[in-house]
């Protein structure tokens, strides 16, 4: 079976978050499963790049205003194998479209932090050759299906609906609060029909909605965990967009993301201070962490960790309004991210007032995230909603025990070391109620009592480590559901 994929990012070709990650573990994790995905994808710099000997595999005079062409390469990650846990080569084909997207900054910022003003040309263009390719093939390739990933491709049903030719699309939110949304004056520039613009279609409150446009027009949706996909669906998580989803509740599956378990394996990431497969081999890391953020050499000290966006959805502030427990607790904090300037500046000024026991770094760092995957003793993930998160996957594989939320995937993948799971030996992290700093810093206390005592924490560790974080189990369930949106 042939799939096409539509994303805005891929790693390792192109990466700002956990979308990239998913989008290049999956054509590995699907081919045991007879699924083949071929990735279409922006061709930023980086991206063509990396393609290395792409060969041209279509001219497309004018997209959007400008003349393109389709690139078409393979890609293997070094160190990558193919199979259940691992990425292998991945199929690309690049939409080499300098007038869109031959530029420096990010995929959808400019260099100065302001978002690039013809986004919604530049990924209404992902969309338009999407949905052409899915109708007619590319020399000699044809593909039964298009799964497309959150709302930078969610255009790609719609220009399918309207398109002619039916292929049936599977659409994934990643991400709710993320939603593509246009002026209305823009839809001209579209290339659609002026019937698209409506309430049935990707209207939304007088705007275009490209994440809309995807959940309406779309033959099938995913989420990326069986709990988010149940939150969505209520006024409280639905972000306006609740109704939709109940209506289409009856194709709507929630998929738990997994890990790349080739890519994220502590036993050979080079990252690493000392690779280890068991927890006793973790000291070096908790060592070489605590000095690059410049914390005290204290092995006793409970080392806690946040690695990722330093955002109000994350809570970073719950983080930091729970500092006198951490300081109770008798423990280190370390935080790694960029994000919100008043945060950043938060997470400064309190790394500044107490040296040796609160470090932080401002990056995005992918080899420093791994070294403190491998010498957290906690890691934090205190986040106000989470579709599924990654960061507790990373850490329950490297052995570093989750705190985190009761939200969305965070409460599909860690199970709470509370008295019951204790005394049955079980217990892979520790779990809290959303929104509140004194449950956060009662679950740091829960955790840094725990820590002294090592026979338990030991046992923890290794639970966590022995969780299944691969793709194995869901990659089935998207072959599935792929198979049964070619049937239908």
């Amino acid at each position: 079976m042939n799939v096409l994929g539509v994303a805005s990012e891929c790693f390792p070709l192109i990466k700002t978050g956990g979308l990239a990650d998913v989008v290049g573990a999956l054509p590995g994790a699907l081919a045991p499963h007879g699924v083949r995905i071929t990735t279409l994808l922006p061709g930023y710099p980086s991206v063509l790049g990396q393609l290395g000997e792409a060969r041209s595999a279509k001219n497309l005079p004018d997209l959007f205003g400008g003349p393109a062409r389709l690139l078409r390469g393979t890609v293997r990650p070094a160190g990558r194998a193919g199979g259940p846990g691992g990425a292998g080569a991945l199929d690309i084909i690049a939409i080499d479209a300098p007038h869109l997207y031959g530029r420096a900054g990010s995929p959808y910022l400019m260099p100065d932090g302001r978002e690039w003003p013809d986004n919604n040309v530049r990924f209404a263009a992902l969309g338009a050759v999407a949905a052409m390719l899915a109708r007619e093939g590319l020399r000699g390739l044809r593909f039964d299906a298009v799964h497309a990933h959150d709302w930078q491709a969610g255009l790609a049903p719609a220009y399918l609906r309207f398109g002619g030719k039916p292929v049936p699309s599977l659409f994934t939110v990643h991400n709710l609060a993320f939603q593509g949304q246009f002026p209305a004056w823009t839809f001209g520039r579209l290339g659609l029909p002026v019937e698209a613009f409506a309430t049935a279609g990707l209207e939304y409150f007088g705007a275009v909605g490209f994440l809309k446009a995807g959940l309406w027009f779309a033959d099938g949706i995913s989420t990326v965990s069986p709990t988010y996909a149940a939150e969505i669906r209520t006024p409280m998580a639905g972000m306006g967009l609740d109704g939709l989803l109940r209506g289409r509740a009856g194709v709507l599956h929630g998929v738990l993301n997994g890990l790349d378990t080739t890519e994220w394996d502590p036993a050979t990431d080079s990252h690493l201070a000392a690779r280890f497969s068991t927890p006793q081999g973790r000291a070096p890391n908790k060592a070489a962490l605590q000095a690059a953020f410049g914390l005290a050499a204290d092995p006793a000290a409970p080392l806690f960790v946040h690695v990722g966006r330093l955002a109000w959805q994350k809570g970073i502030d719950l983080i930091l309004e729970a500092i006198p427990a951490l300081f109770e607790a008798g423990g280190q904090l370390a935080i790694l991210g960029s994000g919100d300037g008043g945060l950043v500046e938060r997470c400064l000024g309190a790394a500044a007032a107490n040296p040796g026991r609160i470090g932080t770094r401002i990056a995005f760092d992918e080899g420093l995230a791994r070294l403190a995957y491998g010498g957290a003793d906690a890691m934090l993930v205190p986040s106000r909603f989470e579709p599924c998160g990654l960061a507790q996957l990373c850490a329950l594989r490297y052995g570093a025990l989750p705190i985190v939320t009761r939200v969305g995937g965070l409460a599909d993948t860690v199970v709470d070391a509370n008295e019951a799971a204790l005394g049955a030996g079980w217990g892979t992290g520790f779990v809290c109620q959303p929104d509140s700093p004194e449950l956060l810093g009662a679950a740091m206390l829960r955790a840094a009592g725990l820590y002294r005592q090592p026979q338990v924490w030991r046992r923890l560790q290794q639970n966590a480590m022995a969780q299944d974080v691969s793709w194995t189990a869901s990659a089935a369930r998207y072959a599935a559901i792929y198979r049964g949106l070619a049937i239908a």
